[in-house]
């Protein structure tokens, strides 16, 4: 789409968007509840990370059980331990899970509420009435 001066008296494409013109109505409460970009690259990385069907295995077994070891969550998960070890990596690093170390043995749980939260959330859209279960492309 070409952009405009404000002062242009041409229009600018379908939208009719201006620079510098003034958001009004509709717009104008969108971007009031608009997160930052840098807020919007945070959570895209967070849903890339939720964008692994392993990885959200992994993540309703520790929904389901609180709290688990690598070997647990392997055999739960029905992936290598290898995997649990790297995903619990990745997602302890984004702030998805924390670990408890006891003597030799590592557990994880989720972060905290908000993990929760959006785990239950995710799985109530997938699974709510009328819903096909497949993402169109």
């Amino acid at each position: 789409m070409k952009v405009l001066r404000h002062d242009s008296s041409v229009a600018a494409g379908p939208a009719r968007t201006l620079v510098g013109a003034g958001v009004r109505g509709r717009a104008a409460t969108a971007r009031r509840g608009l997160i930052s970009a840098s807020d919007a690259d945070d959570l895209a990385a967070c849903f890339r990370l939720l964008g692994d069907p392993k990885r959200v295995r992994i993540l309703y077994a520790l929904l389901g059980a609180g709290e688990l070891c690598v070997c647990d969550i392997a055999a739960t998960a029905e992936v290598s331990e290898t995997t649990v070890s790297h995903a619990m990596r990745l997602l302890r690093t984004a702030g998805i899970v924390r670990n408890r170390r006891d003597g030799r043995t590592v557990y994880y749980r989720l972060d905290d509420a908000h993990v929760r939260l959006l785990l239950d959330v995710s799985k109530e859209h997938v699974v709510h009435e009328g819903h096909e279960g497949a993402v169109e492309r």
